[in-house]
């Protein structure tokens, strides 16, 4: 989608069709809507007095003017976009309007659509911070994966609408409305980036080319990169790492991209380790048959955190940010490693893998311990860790378990400001305990019982007093549903809360 903005009258676009909004309980439309209703004859309000237009949140109603029906009014539909009620109107909202427009006009085949800003009046959003939201859900709402369908595609193109121009009444505002859009599209595409590489299948991204994927990213943003093979992680003594990838024919790839938003004070940095499991069969401790598909969404952490840094080098935040993704598959080959094992992570530390499917937090202690290694002052690790997670929150929010008040605060501002929900689970000395090996300094699971939580304590047994927030993203990276500029599948949570919180700490 193209995405532009405009000083002029919205009623004398020449496009297939014009987007205005409607708050609900407004008896007489003001503003751009205003206009757009005088010139095709007051249809609006007389859609409105029928009671047709309510403008719930949502709500879209299409008015076919066929281009020539109205003199000097060119578009052949108006879409009327419901916001709810003005008192309760937010970004998530223009952000949610934003997606449902979008993929309404595509229904109808729009090739080319002007539109209003939604919530900038009579709602009291920031303009520009209303733009942005409108680009984002924009391009969020459309997006789908289609990349191996032939015949069974969708009859409508999937690209539609091409153009969508955001037209502003008055001249003093394009600048920030550009900028807004700009940004919008900085955050959206970077979310469609961890799409696209959690919906692939795990034949084609297997570490290699989730390695490749990062190469590219790193070569278009002028960032740093460098690829550590599984001979340099033995070096390094990784052993926690190296343990899982044992059983898969496919060679690890330790991922280590870097951007310098403050190259003379390196100390002012962010580390953002993400989860790479390409696919987790469970390994020796095999899952079950059912769903086991989906596995291959289990590197959505390090898909988050590889396309954050597309857009971070885009919006150039003052602070260092460090990418770690320690990629592996986790399968259960005649080289596996088993129930029983121990292994030595970076560090020295002793492991007892009582549990092969519990192998993320395993390739998660040694990138904290590289990160440590490397002078990070603040780690936010991402991953698909713990079934335990839908059970405690269901898909509403992503869990977060820190030792640190303020990072973990920040953490949540910049997901709630993307619309990506975040919640603080407790790190309590009971379930640590539950770590507890009787061979080595701590075993690789703690049982049943509150498993996200033992979890994140075995994690944060290598985060040490660094500031560390983990956040447990099994419940929020898979879509059952469309919903808002959310997909059925892969969502992208949460690459731009991760983003905000660069923009956040670097500002």
């Amino acid at each position: 989608m193209e995405l532009s903005v405009i000083a002029g009258d919205i009623t004398a676009q020449s496009v297939n069709a014009i987007v205005v909004n409607l708050f609900e309980g407004v008896e007489s439309p003001g503003g751009g809507t205003s206009a757009v209703d005088q010139a095709i004859g007051g249809a609006i309000s007389s859609l409105i007095a029928d009671g047709e237009i309510k403008g719930g949140l949502g709500e879209v109603t299409v008015i076919h003017t066929m281009g020539d029906a109205f003199s000097g009014f060119a578009p052949d539909r108006v879409v009327v976009a419901g916001l709810g009620s003005a008192e309760s109107f937010d970004l998530d909202g223009a952000r949610s309007v934003s997606a449902i427009v979008a993929r309404r006009l595509r229904r109808l085949n729009v090739e080319s659509a002007a539109t209003i800003v939604h919530g900038a009046g009579i709602g009291g959003l920031d303009p520009e911070a209303a733009a942005e939201a409108l680009a984002e859900g924009a391009i969020l709402g459309l997006y789908r994966f289609d990349k191996y369908r032939t015949s069974s595609k969708p009859k409508f193109d999937e690209t539609r609408p091409v153009s969508l121009t955001l037209v502003e009444n008055d001249t003093s505002k394009v600048s920030s409305l550009e900028s807004g859009i700009s940004r919008g599209q900085s955050y959206a595409n970077a979310s469609i980036a961890a799409r696209d590489m959690v919906s692939e299948p795990a034949n084609v991204l297997h570490p290699t080319k989730l390695a490749e994927i990062a190469t590219e990213i790193a070569s278009a943003g002028g960032l740093d990169i460098e690829i550590l093979e599984a001979a340099d992680c033995e070096a390094l003594e990784m052993g926690a790492y190296i343990g899982v990838s044992l059983g898969s024919h496919q060679p690890p790839k330790f991922i280590h991209m870097t951007f310098e938003g403050d190259a003379s004070n390196p100390d002012n940095n962010l580390w953002i380790v993400g989860k790479g499991i390409t696919f987790d069969s469970g390994g020796i401790s095999l899952k079950g048959g059912a769903g086991m598909g989906a596995m291959k969404g289990d590197m959505s952490g390090g898909a988050a955190a590889i396309a954050s840094m597309q857009a971070i080098a885009e919006l150039k935040p003052n602070l260092n940010v460090h990418m770690v993704c320690a990629a592996t598959e986790n399968m259960p080959g005649g080289g596996a490693q088993r129930p029983g094992d121990v292994v030595i992570a970076m560090g020295g530390k002793s492991i007892e893998v009582d549990n092969t499917d519990a192998e993320g937090r395993l390739t998660l202690a040694d990138a904290i311990g590289f990160a440590k290694m490397k002078g990070a002052k603040r780690i936010v690790d991402i991953a698909t860790l713990t079934g335990a997670m839908v059970v405690a929150l269901g898909s509403g929010h992503s869990g977060a378990f820190s030792n640190d008040d303020e990072l973990v605060g920040q953490v949540i501002a910049a997901g709630e400001s993307r619309g990506e929900p975040i919640w603080r689970m407790p790190l309590d000395p009971i379930t640590k305990k539950q770590n507890r090996s009787d061979i080595a300094d701590l075993k690789n699971t703690g049982g049943r019982g509150a498993g996200s939580i033992t979890a994140a304590h075995f994690i944060g047994e290598f985060a040490g007093d660094t500031p560390w927030v983990h956040l447990d993203i099994a419940a929020t990276n898979m879509g059952r549903s469309v919903h808002d500029w959310e997909p059925t599948g892969a969502t992208g949570v949460p690459t731009r809360a991760l983003i905000q919180l660069a923009m956040d700490l670097g500002s």
